[in-house]
């Protein structure tokens, strides 16, 4: 079982967090990037990050 480090809530299923896809950018060779942010569903602290792959 997972715990939310800010608030402390339980998460147990894929609904307890959310998952936010963020501006996408255009880098240097025009490929397009996304950024991902997992946030509790709680209390919306980031929980995690990333960068997906080019189009």
């Amino acid at each position: 079982m997972v715990h939310c480090p800010e608030c402390d809530a339980e998460m147990a299923d894929p609904d307890d967090v959310e998952f936010l896809d963020m501006e996408s950018t255009t880098g240097f060779f025009t490929a397009s990037k996304r950024f991902y942010l997992v946030a509790c569903d709680n209390c919306g602290a980031a929980i995690g990050s990333g960068v997906a792959g080019a189009k």
